[in-house]
């Protein structure tokens, strides 16, 4: 599984001109957004390792160090992302052969919510397959790609 895990100021995702999800953050507050993307071996133990990994990553500003989503609480916005496995080694055009067909994906990114939320996390989330529209305020800025093999 990978995941690409952005700090945020600021963060919603609109489909169809409708916010599904969005972190609610007060000013100088920092959320996570996760996106995450399946391949196919991917299994629900690494869904769960990656949602420990995104909770305990300590990339938030904290009073004397850096903290994580786990140790302020801060809320996690979780988008699928099936481009993340796009491979760009021939010609112009992406291949997407490495991503996970959405029956073996959806039920992987739903592990990695229910994971975080099962630790306590705020989470809220996209819509898996549509076409979203994600907007948000990366704090930092701080950008991380987690690979969880």
């Amino acid at each position: 599984m990978r995941a690409v895990v952005q700090r945020v100021s600021a963060a919603s995702v609109t489909v169809d001109g409708e916010v599904v999800g969005s972190l609610a953050l007060d000013s100088g507050v920092q959320g996570l957004v996760a996106l995450v993307g399946v391949t196919h071996s991917d299994t629900a133990d690494q869904a769960d390792a990656l949602a420990d990994k995104i909770w305990r990553l300590r990339i938030l500003d904290g009073a004397e160090r850096e903290e994580s989503a786990a140790d302020q609480g801060a809320p996690i916005l979780v988008i699928s992302q099936f481009t993340l496995y796009a491979t760009t080694n021939k010609g112009r055009r992406p291949s997407w052969n490495a991503a996970a067909p959405g029956a073996v994906a959806e039920p992987l990114v739903d592990t990695v919510v229910d994971a975080l939320r099962a630790r306590g996390a705020v989470v809220a989330t996209g819509r898996f397959g549509a076409n979203m529209a994600v907007s948000l305020v990366n704090d930092g800025p701080v950008t991380l790609v987690l690979d969880i093999d």
